[in-house]
């Protein structure tokens, strides 16, 4: 498993083939077999050599023995060449290449000539009914070096008469001319991107972004249907592009568009998010862009145009996680009901503290749990707002911050179930050796609030100076960039591991029978009360969030993700009524409270 074999071509072909072994099958894993010859492209027309810098350019740099070149200014001649031969895995690597040089050497002049050649070159390549080759490409950076490649050649057009629009079907350009005193400048693409029907694609220069122009300049726009699958190819974010590519050149002082992207899969349920591609990382960024606003079948961006950084933007969609109304409406319902049980516990807890917190042991349970609630309340409460951060496209600093508190909030809930564990594994295997109660409070805050508290710290101080703290499409710890997510997924599992050996250990002792084999109501009475103290232990000691592993495991099965769902938004229920309202002495101690306010206000019978 693992292994790696490379095959040479047919005869008819130059290069190689490489499979790796999965599962004991040879899965291909590049494909350089080419029939183009790059290096004779220009030789194979015999036409007269219009533009001789041009030749003598392409002669330097691809190699080529010394000999009499034949080309045309536009270099139409080795169109023919191009769109006769297949467009296989290893001819598109070399195209690429080719649309590369073409792109740094001859770019200096870009006529409407020299663009319509180079656009029916990469046209010949970016055709739906090819995409899928892309994939066995070995350079896994072609798709984003084709972006650039275009980009720049694109940039250098020039315009006759203020305006140009050259349209293949697969990749458009049209640019124009600008200045302060225009009230606007739109670019309206419909593209082609299968054989079901078109896509459209919408740029817009505000006025006001007009107004910061000091002369005439140009203004061009470059749209791709089909390069966003192109692009996903390489990216570890399972999210896929969900409309066309739209790329722009424009002068440095323009430095915001709106962006229209008609989306491919026209699901209302599913969200979209606006990003930019970054060329020097080769990646989709969020920060490049904000979400104006999204329905069933169009979605509005705001875009940052850096010249250096972002030029070509998109929207994405995530397939992994189910979209479901149903998700939504168990996380409203059970945050809410959660909310307000937790505050219950607390005032319960505050009104019976004194009634029973008379021994150590029993001030110590309900320290863990008043701050197990009060953790849990508090990121409960951070977690709408992060939503509320994110949906309403607040400033990124914001975000961060609620991601802090949120990771922090969320730690310290587990942490505190950890001391609680240790507090019932104190309780029942150290029964003669005592802690007081200020070494107690001292190893509680210690677990509780500072381990939470160093973690996240460390996890902010070591991702957020390389923008990737936050995940794309959310204020929560990213996972796809840098794994800061292992900063909350690493102690909560490894807190949930410690607390079910904890649960397995108050099973074994409270579920022996008191003597001998004992009788079947003395079975019974052990099944229930082991039965009880599982039941008890479980949402107190965080054992519910083990059930996200099923969502890891199986991501895109909606049932998983409903259970874990209602397990979890329903936490702060749970522990009202198994930490609370199930406890005998809590029980006890509100009926004498309500019986002394009874007589207080003359209320008994």
């Amino acid at each position: 498993n693992g292994a790696i074999c490379i095959q040479p071509c047919s005869p008819s072909f130059h290069g190689e083939t490489s499979f790796v072994c999965e599962d004991r099958k040879w899965q291909m894993l590049s494909d350089a077999c080419a029939s183009l010859d790059v290096q004779s492209l220009f030789q194979v027309r015999k036409l007269l050599c219009t533009d001789f810098g041009l030749c003598s350019k392409l002669l330097a740099k691809t190699d080529l023995p010394s000999m009499h070149f034949h080309c045309q200014a536009d270099f139409s001649c080795i169109i023919p060449d191009i769109l006769s031969s297949p467009a296989i895995p290893g001819n598109i690597a070399d195209i690429v290449e080719l649309l590369k040089k073409i792109s740094l050497l001859l770019s200096v002049n870009v006529t409407r000539g020299k663009m319509q050649s180079y656009s029916r070159i990469a046209n010949h390549i970016l055709n739906s009914s090819i995409i899928s080759n892309w994939a066995f490409v070995r350079d896994r950076n072609a798709g984003s070096i084709l972006l650039d490649s275009v980009n720049l050649f694109a940039g250098k057009l020039h315009l006759r008469n203020g305006s140009e629009i050259i349209q293949e079907p697969f990749i458009a350009t049209k640019g124009y001319s600008v200045h302060k005193n225009t009230s606007g400048k739109s670019f309206d693409f419909s593209m082609e991107f299968n054989s079901t029907g078109n896509i459209t694609g919408h740029v817009v220069i505000p006025e006001e972004e007009l107004l910061r122009l000091p002369r005439a300049s140009k203004a061009i726009s470059v749209a791709f249907p089909t390069l966003g699958a192109i692009l996903e190819t390489n990216q570890l974010d399972p999210a896929f592009v969900n409309g066309m590519v739209l790329s722009v050149s424009l002068p440095e002082e323009l430095q915001n568009i709106l962006l229209t992207f008609e989306k491919l899969n026209k699901l209302e349920q599913v969200g979209a998010q606006c990003v930019g591609w970054h060329s020097a990382e080769r990646r989709w960024d969020p920060g490049a862009c904000e979400l104006r606003a999204h329905n069933a079948t169009t979605v509005v961006c705001v875009c940052a145009h850096r010249r250096r950084t972002y030029r070509s933007f998109s929207i994405l969609m995530s397939p992994a996680t189910p979209r479901s109304s149903l998700l939504g409406y168990i996380t409203r319902v059970g945050l809410g009901l959660s909310i307000f049980s937790l505050v219950l516990c607390l005032v319960i807890e505050a009104v019976v503290w004194h009634h029973v917190t008379k021994t150590e042991i029993t001030y110590m349970r309900h320290f863990c749990l008043v701050n197990i609630a009060a953790s849990l309340l508090v990121a409960d409460v951070l977690f709408i707002l992060a939503a509320i951060v994110h949906n309403t496209a607040l400033n990124y600093q914001l975000c961060v911050a609620a991601t802090f508190f949120l990771h922090f909030f969320y730690l310290a809930l587990f942490f505190w179930m950890f001391t609680l564990g240790l507090l019932i594994l104190y309780g029942l295997l150290l029964i003669f050796f005592k802690i007081t109660r200020f070494v107690f409070l001292a190893a509680a805050f210690s677990i509780g609030y500072g381990c939470p508290l160093v973690i996240s710290i460390l996890t902010v101080a070591i991702t957020e100076p390389k923008n990737g703290y936050l995940r794309s499409g959310a204020c929560w710890l990213n996972w796809y960039e840098t794994k800061a997510l292992l900063a909350f997924v690493v102690p909560a599992l490894s807190i949930i591991v410690v607390n079910l050996i904890v649960v397995v250990v108050v099973v074994v002792k409270t579920g022996r029978s008191s003597i001998g084999e004992g009788c079947k109501s003395q079975d019974l009475s052990s099944m229930i009360r082991v039965s009880k103290n599982v039941a008890l232990l479980t949402p107190l000691l965080g054992l519910t969030w083990g059930f996200g592993l099923a969502t890891i495991i199986d991501s895109r099965s909606l049932a998983f993700h409903v259970v874990f769902a209602l397990l979890n938004a329903f936490q702060g229920f749970f522990i009202l009524l198994f930490g609370t309202l199930l406890d005998r002495k809590t029980r006890e101690a509100l009926r004498m409270n309500c019986l002394s306010s009874r007589r207080k206000w003359g209320l008994e019978k």
